[in-house]
Protein backbone atom coordinates (compact mmCIF):
# COMPACT_ATOMS: atom_id res chain seq x y z
CA UNK A 1 0.00 0.00 0.00
CA UNK A 2 1.28 3.17 -0.76
CA UNK A 3 2.77 5.91 1.87
CA UNK A 4 -0.01 8.56 1.44
CA UNK A 5 -2.78 5.38 1.27
CA UNK A 6 -1.76 4.04 4.59
CA UNK A 7 -1.15 7.60 6.41
CA UNK A 8 -5.12 8.74 5.72
CA UNK A 9 -6.38 5.30 6.26
CA UNK A 10 -4.40 5.38 9.86
CA UNK A 11 -5.59 8.93 10.00
CA UNK A 12 -9.69 8.42 9.47
CA UNK A 13 -9.02 6.12 12.17
CA UNK A 14 -6.97 7.55 14.78
CA UNK A 15 -7.95 11.84 14.12
CA UNK A 16 -8.69 13.72 17.08
CA UNK A 17 -12.11 15.35 16.80
CA UNK A 18 -11.23 19.17 16.58
CA UNK A 19 -13.32 22.09 15.95
CA UNK A 20 -11.29 24.06 12.71
CA UNK A 21 -11.25 20.34 10.84
CA UNK A 22 -15.48 20.67 10.51
CA UNK A 23 -14.88 23.85 8.12
CA UNK A 24 -13.29 25.01 4.85
CA UNK A 25 -13.67 28.96 6.19
CA UNK A 26 -10.00 29.78 5.65
CA UNK A 27 -10.01 32.90 8.03
CA UNK A 28 -10.96 29.68 10.61
CA UNK A 29 -8.54 27.43 9.72
CA UNK A 30 -5.85 30.39 9.49
CA UNK A 31 -7.00 31.39 13.18
CA UNK A 32 -6.06 27.89 14.40
CA UNK A 33 -2.84 27.62 12.29
CA UNK A 34 -1.59 30.57 13.61
CA UNK A 35 -3.01 30.39 17.19
CA UNK A 36 -1.36 26.43 16.98
CA UNK A 37 1.99 27.45 15.63
CA UNK A 38 4.42 26.69 18.77
CA UNK A 39 1.69 25.60 21.35
CA UNK A 40 0.20 22.63 22.07
CA UNK A 41 -3.54 21.62 21.52
CA UNK A 42 -4.51 21.16 24.43
CA UNK A 43 -2.71 25.22 25.52
CA UNK A 44 -4.29 26.77 22.39
CA UNK A 45 -7.87 25.23 21.93
CA UNK A 46 -9.33 27.71 24.31
CA UNK A 47 -7.62 30.81 22.73
CA UNK A 48 -9.10 29.42 19.37
CA UNK A 49 -12.20 29.78 20.79
CA UNK A 50 -11.61 32.46 22.61
CA UNK A 51 -10.88 34.42 19.49
CA UNK A 52 -13.24 32.81 16.96
CA UNK A 53 -16.26 34.10 19.69
CA UNK A 54 -14.67 37.50 19.94
CA UNK A 55 -13.69 38.02 16.59
CA UNK A 56 -16.34 35.48 13.81
CA UNK A 57 -14.67 37.02 11.21
CA UNK A 58 -11.79 39.14 9.42
CA UNK A 59 -13.51 42.02 9.56
CA UNK A 60 -13.96 42.44 13.46
CA UNK A 61 -10.25 41.01 14.03
CA UNK A 62 -8.84 43.92 11.97
CA UNK A 63 -11.65 46.20 13.77
CA UNK A 64 -10.40 45.45 16.86
CA UNK A 65 -7.47 47.81 18.86
CA UNK A 66 -3.99 46.18 19.05
CA UNK A 67 -4.10 46.01 22.94
CA UNK A 68 -6.53 43.93 22.82
CA UNK A 69 -5.79 41.74 20.65
CA UNK A 70 -2.62 41.26 22.93
CA UNK A 71 -4.97 40.93 25.84
CA UNK A 72 -6.88 37.96 25.07
CA UNK A 73 -3.50 36.25 23.38
CA UNK A 74 -2.26 36.68 26.57
CA UNK A 75 -0.32 33.15 28.14
CA UNK A 76 0.55 32.47 24.42
CA UNK A 77 3.90 33.72 24.32
CA UNK A 78 5.46 34.60 20.84
CA UNK A 79 3.49 38.03 20.90
CA UNK A 80 4.59 39.05 17.25
CA UNK A 81 2.11 36.24 16.21
CA UNK A 82 -0.67 37.98 17.33
CA UNK A 83 0.71 41.53 15.45
CA UNK A 84 1.22 39.54 12.46
CA UNK A 85 -2.65 38.27 12.41
CA UNK A 86 -3.51 41.99 13.48
CA UNK A 87 -1.63 43.18 10.04
CA UNK A 88 -2.33 40.68 8.18
CA UNK A 89 -7.06 40.85 8.92
CA UNK A 90 -6.50 44.77 8.10
CA UNK A 91 -4.92 43.68 4.57
CA UNK A 92 -7.59 41.06 3.74
CA UNK A 93 -10.28 43.98 4.59
CA UNK A 94 -8.20 46.22 2.68
CA UNK A 95 -7.06 44.35 -0.42
CA UNK A 96 -9.98 41.68 -0.71
CA UNK A 97 -12.82 43.47 0.73
CA UNK A 98 -13.03 40.67 3.55
CA UNK A 99 -13.18 37.80 2.03
CA UNK A 100 -10.18 35.82 3.35
CA UNK A 101 -8.35 34.45 0.72
CA UNK A 102 -7.85 30.89 0.04
CA UNK A 103 -4.70 30.13 -2.88
CA UNK A 104 -1.51 29.67 -1.65
CA UNK A 105 -0.05 32.59 -4.18
CA UNK A 106 -2.07 34.95 -2.18
CA UNK A 107 -2.19 34.03 1.73
CA UNK A 108 1.97 33.78 1.54
CA UNK A 109 1.84 37.50 0.42
CA UNK A 110 -0.29 38.11 3.76
CA UNK A 111 2.27 39.22 6.66
CA UNK A 112 2.72 35.77 9.44
CA UNK A 113 2.57 33.50 6.29
CA UNK A 114 4.72 31.68 4.98
CA UNK A 115 4.99 28.77 2.58
CA UNK A 116 3.97 26.08 5.46
CA UNK A 117 0.97 28.28 6.86
CA UNK A 118 0.04 28.95 3.17
CA UNK A 119 -0.01 25.59 2.17
CA UNK A 120 -1.83 24.47 4.95
CA UNK A 121 -4.64 26.86 4.43
CA UNK A 122 -5.08 26.60 0.81
CA UNK A 123 -5.09 22.41 1.00
CA UNK A 124 -7.53 22.58 4.16
CA UNK A 125 -9.86 25.20 2.69
CA UNK A 126 -9.46 25.07 -1.12
CA UNK A 127 -8.28 21.50 -1.85
CA UNK A 128 -5.75 22.95 -3.65
CA UNK A 129 -2.26 20.67 -4.45
CA UNK A 130 0.49 22.16 -1.99
CA UNK A 131 1.96 20.19 0.40
CA UNK A 132 3.02 21.18 4.04
CA UNK A 133 6.15 20.54 5.94
CA UNK A 134 6.02 21.30 9.60
CA UNK A 135 7.81 19.71 12.14
CA UNK A 136 5.91 16.89 12.06
CA UNK A 137 6.05 16.13 8.45
CA UNK A 138 9.33 16.50 8.78
CA UNK A 139 10.10 14.40 11.59
CA UNK A 140 7.64 11.57 9.84
CA UNK A 141 9.81 11.72 6.54
CA UNK A 142 13.26 11.48 8.01
CA UNK A 143 12.40 8.68 9.86
CA UNK A 144 10.21 6.65 7.66
CA UNK A 145 13.11 7.17 4.25
CA UNK A 146 15.96 7.19 6.79
CA UNK A 147 17.41 11.31 5.57
CA UNK A 148 19.82 12.36 7.95
CA UNK A 149 19.83 15.69 5.64
CA UNK A 150 19.71 18.33 8.13
CA UNK A 151 15.82 19.53 8.28
CA UNK A 152 17.06 23.12 8.54
CA UNK A 153 19.72 23.20 6.00
CA UNK A 154 19.60 24.80 2.64
CA UNK A 155 19.94 21.03 0.60
CA UNK A 156 17.68 19.63 3.54
CA UNK A 157 14.95 21.83 3.07
CA UNK A 158 14.86 21.42 -1.11
CA UNK A 159 15.01 17.62 0.03
CA UNK A 160 12.05 17.53 2.01
CA UNK A 161 10.55 20.17 0.16
CA UNK A 162 10.47 17.81 -3.13
CA UNK A 163 10.17 14.35 -1.22
CA UNK A 164 6.68 16.36 0.52
CA UNK A 165 5.61 17.10 -3.24
CA UNK A 166 5.73 13.42 -4.47
CA UNK A 167 4.36 12.16 -1.71
CA UNK A 168 1.54 14.21 -1.99
CA UNK A 169 -1.99 12.88 -3.02
CA UNK A 170 -2.86 15.09 -5.66
CA UNK A 171 -6.79 13.56 -5.51
CA UNK A 172 -7.13 14.45 -1.53
CA UNK A 173 -4.63 17.10 -0.48
CA UNK A 174 -6.20 18.70 2.29
CA UNK A 175 -6.82 15.21 3.78
CA UNK A 176 -3.36 13.80 3.42
CA UNK A 177 -1.63 17.17 4.35
CA UNK A 178 -4.19 16.80 7.54
CA UNK A 179 -3.06 13.06 8.10
CA UNK A 180 0.84 13.06 7.73
CA UNK A 181 0.92 16.26 9.96
CA UNK A 182 -1.85 14.76 12.49
CA UNK A 183 0.51 11.25 12.26
CA UNK A 184 3.44 12.87 13.26
CA UNK A 185 1.45 14.59 16.07
CA UNK A 186 0.14 11.64 17.76
CA UNK A 187 2.23 8.88 15.97
CA UNK A 188 5.48 9.13 15.43
CA UNK A 189 6.03 11.66 18.22
CA UNK A 190 9.46 13.21 18.86
CA UNK A 191 10.64 11.50 21.91
CA UNK A 192 8.85 8.00 22.86
CA UNK A 193 6.96 7.45 19.97
CA UNK A 194 5.06 3.84 19.59
CA UNK A 195 6.92 2.02 16.80
CA UNK A 196 5.62 -1.60 17.45
CA UNK A 197 2.04 -0.47 16.58
CA UNK A 198 2.72 2.04 14.22
CA UNK A 199 1.38 1.17 10.83
CA UNK A 200 4.69 1.80 8.76
CA UNK A 201 6.75 -0.08 10.98
CA UNK A 202 7.37 -2.69 8.52
CA UNK A 203 9.15 -0.25 6.05
CA UNK A 204 10.40 2.60 8.52
CA UNK A 205 14.34 2.70 7.86
CA UNK A 206 14.88 4.80 11.31
CA UNK A 207 13.26 1.69 13.04
CA UNK A 208 15.10 -0.95 10.94
CA UNK A 209 18.35 0.90 11.79
CA UNK A 210 17.92 1.94 15.22
CA UNK A 211 17.76 5.27 14.45
CA UNK A 212 14.69 6.52 15.50
CA UNK A 213 15.81 9.27 18.38
CA UNK A 214 18.41 10.10 16.10
CA UNK A 215 16.12 11.82 13.61
CA UNK A 216 15.68 14.32 12.06
CA UNK A 217 18.64 15.67 12.33
CA UNK A 218 18.57 19.77 13.06
CA UNK A 219 21.55 22.40 12.81
CA UNK A 220 21.77 24.20 16.22
CA UNK A 221 21.64 27.50 16.15
CA UNK A 222 23.44 30.10 17.74
CA UNK A 223 23.59 30.27 21.64
CA UNK A 224 21.02 32.13 23.38
CA UNK A 225 22.07 34.97 25.60
CA UNK A 226 20.98 35.20 29.37
CA UNK A 227 19.59 38.47 30.67
CA UNK A 228 18.61 39.33 34.15
CA UNK A 229 15.52 40.97 34.98
CA UNK A 230 14.54 42.34 38.54
CA UNK A 231 10.83 43.24 38.65
CA UNK A 232 10.18 45.15 41.63
CA UNK A 233 6.70 44.86 43.58
CA UNK A 234 5.41 48.64 44.47
CA UNK A 235 2.18 49.03 45.95
CA UNK A 236 0.23 52.11 47.56
CA UNK A 237 -2.65 51.07 48.71
CA UNK A 238 -5.19 49.48 45.97
CA UNK A 239 -2.45 50.45 43.30
CA UNK A 240 0.29 48.52 41.61
CA UNK A 241 3.52 50.50 40.01
CA UNK A 242 3.52 49.04 36.44
CA UNK A 243 5.96 49.38 33.58
CA UNK A 244 4.62 49.79 29.80
CA UNK A 245 7.40 48.36 27.43
CA UNK A 246 8.69 50.01 24.44
CA UNK A 247 9.69 49.70 21.06
CA UNK A 248 13.03 48.08 20.10
CA UNK A 249 13.31 44.82 22.40
CA UNK A 250 10.91 41.38 23.56
CA UNK A 251 7.21 42.61 24.44
CA UNK A 252 6.72 45.41 22.49
CA UNK A 253 3.95 47.36 24.40
CA UNK A 254 3.45 44.57 27.39
CA UNK A 255 2.97 45.77 30.79
CA UNK A 256 5.11 44.32 32.76
CA UNK A 257 6.16 45.62 36.78
CA UNK A 258 9.19 47.46 37.09
CA UNK A 259 12.28 46.35 35.99
CA UNK A 260 15.93 47.28 35.91
CA UNK A 261 18.18 44.63 34.19
CA UNK A 262 21.51 43.67 35.34
CA UNK A 263 24.58 42.47 33.47
CA UNK A 264 24.64 39.56 36.13
CA UNK A 265 22.47 37.93 39.13
CA UNK A 266 22.65 40.03 41.77
CA UNK A 267 21.40 39.22 45.09
CA UNK A 268 18.82 42.01 47.25
CA UNK A 269 21.95 43.33 49.01
CA UNK A 270 23.66 44.06 45.97
CA UNK A 271 20.90 45.27 44.21
CA UNK A 272 19.59 47.55 47.24
CA UNK A 273 23.54 49.21 46.94
CA UNK A 274 22.71 49.69 43.04
CA UNK A 275 22.57 53.78 42.14
CA UNK A 276 19.45 52.79 39.46
CA UNK A 277 17.90 51.53 42.79
CA UNK A 278 18.42 54.10 45.21
CA UNK A 279 17.41 56.91 42.44
CA UNK A 280 14.83 55.09 41.40
CA UNK A 281 13.42 54.34 45.32
CA UNK A 282 15.68 56.34 47.36
CA UNK A 283 17.94 55.45 50.03
CA UNK A 284 15.38 54.29 53.13
CA UNK A 285 13.67 51.63 50.51
CA UNK A 286 13.43 47.94 52.06
CA UNK A 287 13.72 45.51 49.89
CA UNK A 288 12.52 41.28 50.21
CA UNK A 289 12.70 38.88 47.64
CA UNK A 290 9.63 36.94 46.99
CA UNK A 291 10.11 34.81 44.07
CA UNK A 292 13.04 34.01 41.59
CA UNK A 293 15.57 33.69 40.18
CA UNK A 294 12.85 32.06 37.22
CA UNK A 295 14.38 31.09 33.99
CA UNK A 296 12.13 32.06 31.06
CA UNK A 297 13.01 30.71 27.85
CA UNK A 298 12.39 32.73 24.46
CA UNK A 299 13.96 32.55 21.15
CA UNK A 300 17.81 32.96 21.58
CA UNK A 301 17.38 34.24 25.28
CA UNK A 302 17.24 33.33 28.73
CA UNK A 303 15.45 35.20 31.04
CA UNK A 304 16.45 34.98 34.78
CA UNK A 305 13.82 36.93 36.71
CA UNK A 306 13.11 37.84 40.15
CA UNK A 307 10.42 39.91 42.11
CA UNK A 308 11.35 42.10 44.70
CA UNK A 309 8.53 43.47 46.88
CA UNK A 310 10.25 47.09 47.52
CA UNK A 311 8.62 48.75 50.71
CA UNK A 312 8.57 52.58 50.24
CA UNK A 313 8.25 55.48 53.35
CA UNK A 314 5.83 57.22 51.12
CA UNK A 315 4.45 56.72 47.40
CA UNK A 316 6.70 56.33 44.54
CA UNK A 317 7.38 60.06 42.44
CA UNK A 318 10.30 59.32 40.76
CA UNK A 319 9.00 61.44 37.05
CA UNK A 320 12.74 60.43 35.49
CA UNK A 321 11.25 56.51 35.57
CA UNK A 322 8.44 55.74 33.06
CA UNK A 323 6.78 53.92 35.96
CA UNK A 324 2.88 54.65 36.67
CA UNK A 325 0.37 53.34 38.98
CA UNK A 326 -2.57 51.56 38.10
CA UNK A 327 -5.13 49.84 40.03
CA UNK A 328 -4.99 46.76 41.14
CA UNK A 329 -8.09 45.71 40.39
CA UNK A 330 -7.58 47.01 36.42
CA UNK A 331 -4.37 44.30 35.93
CA UNK A 332 -6.95 42.06 34.29
CA UNK A 333 -7.44 44.67 31.47
CA UNK A 334 -3.73 45.02 30.43
CA UNK A 335 -2.00 42.92 28.12
CA UNK A 336 0.81 41.34 30.23
CA UNK A 337 4.07 38.74 29.06
CA UNK A 338 3.59 35.28 30.54
CA UNK A 339 6.34 35.99 32.73
CA UNK A 340 4.47 38.67 34.47
CA UNK A 341 1.14 37.13 34.31
CA UNK A 342 2.32 34.14 35.58
CA UNK A 343 3.76 35.61 38.47
CA UNK A 344 0.91 38.09 39.10
CA UNK A 345 -1.37 35.17 39.20
CA UNK A 346 0.41 33.27 41.88
CA UNK A 347 1.63 34.96 44.02
CA UNK A 348 -0.60 38.55 43.93
CA UNK A 349 -4.26 39.31 43.49
CA UNK A 350 -5.26 38.78 39.64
Amino acid sequence: MAFSTEIIAWYNKHKRDLPWRHTTDPYVIWLSEVILQQTRVAQGLPYFHRFLSRYPNVEAFAAAPEEEILLHWQGLGYYSRARNMHHAAKAVVAAYGGAFPNRYDDLVKLKGIGAYTAAAIASFSANEARAVLDGNVFRVLARYFGIDEPINSTSGKKLFSALADELLDQTHPGLYNQAVMEFGAIQCKPSGPNCEECVLRLDCRALAEKRVNQLPVKIKGKASRNRYFNYFIVRDGDRILINKREKGDIWENLYELPLIETSHQVDVSELAAMPEVVDAFGGNARLQLVAGPVKHILSHQNLFAQFIVVDLPEPFKDKKMKWNYVFIKDLGTLAKPKLIFSFLKDYMVE
